[in-house]
């Protein structure tokens, strides 16, 4: 898959430059693509890795990357589940503030965040939030939730907006703008997601949703163009310009972000929120920028928590 670059990670990301690299868990990095992912988020100055894994694996990987991992400190565990128990660990010890996925399953990673004793639980929904630069629309566009909540419900989407809206809110844009998506704009109890997005926009409205402009339901083409919402008759501040893309399910928001990564050539970074602490989700398919934005972005959401950002 070619990948364009369009710049958008790098100027959301100038930011960083000022701030000091983050104390960042790595579960069990015993592959390459994993390690390195670290490894290079460190050499920028992004986070300071420490890697939590089995060490005969992880020096391993090192030497056979061709990577240096002398001067990072290495948790030493037995196997995979160990490795993410022992990071979440780190992070309730307040040794880290970043926790990152390494060449561990993520549901095993998960499965130790959601913990009820020893986890990272808030009183948040826990969500994922697709971080995309598309070449063909004007500034960095957020898509949520398309890798956790399979089929959330209205009270699941309150906290999947809002985790969505607090992140880029740390990331300097003081009143995001929110596109609820569905297959039509109207509401119709034919199709129940409209009738959630009508909710939304009024819980909004209520302050039960706060810090951003919300807007639906819009269909795609509404929610991306303000010509095609003008022509249905919608005038609307959202249309044509929204920071988030609200789906309606995970099958969506997943269909979304992939078909645009592989037909518009967009780069797709991720995060999970709603934890304690932001959660860097990396894959083998990510490019480096994914992978750099990725660690990027939960770095100024970490400066943020501690209110210096």
């Amino acid at each position: 898959m070619t990948q364009t670059g369009t710049g958008k990670y790098e100027q959301m990301l100038t930011k960083c430059k000022s701030l000091n690299p983050v104390p960042t868990a790595v579960a069990h990095p015993c592959e390459k693509s994993a390690l390195s992912g670290a490894i290079e988020a460190a050499n920028l100055g992004l986070i300071v890795p420490i890697l939590v894994g089995p060490r005969d694996k992880i020096e391993a990987t090192a030497k056979s990357a061709g990577l240096d991992i002398s001067e990072y400190e290495i948790v030493d565990t037995p196997h995979s589940h160990a490795s993410a128990a022992k990071a979440v660990e780190l992070l309730r010890e307040g040794k880290a503030e970043l926790l990152m996925k390494g060449s561990l399953h993520t549901d095993e990673l998960m499965s130790a965040v959601v913990s009820r004793e020893g986890g990272l639980r808030t009183g948040r929904r826990i969500s994922h939030v697709f971080v995309m630069d598309v070449p063909t629309y004007h500034k960095v566009l957020f898509i949520t939730d398309g890798a956790i909540n399979i089929a959330p419900t209205l009270e699941d989407k309150v906290s999947i907006c809002q985790n969505a809206i607090d992140l880029i809110r740390a990331l300097g844009v003081p009143k995001p703008k929110v596109a609820i998506l569905s297959a039509v704009e109207t509401v119709t109890s034919k199709i129940p997601a409209t009738i959630d997005a009508a909710a939304l926009c009024k819980m909004a409205e209520r302050g039960q949703i706060t810090g951003a402009i919300l807007d639906g339901p819009l269909a795609f083409d509404n929610a991306i163009s303000k010509e095609a919402a003008e022509t249905k008759g919608i005038h609307s501040v959202v249309a044509g310009d929204p920071d988030i893309l609200l789906a309606p399910d995970l099958e969506a928001g997943n269909m979304l972000a992939k078909q645009l990564s592989f037909l518009a050539n967009a780069d797709s970074a991720g995060l999970v929120l709603g934890a304690r602490v932001p959660i860097i989700l990396t894959s083998r398919a990510d490019s480096v920028r994914a992978r750099i934005a990725s660690c990027g972005v939960a770095m100024l959401a970490a400066h943020a928590s501690r209110g210096k950002a």
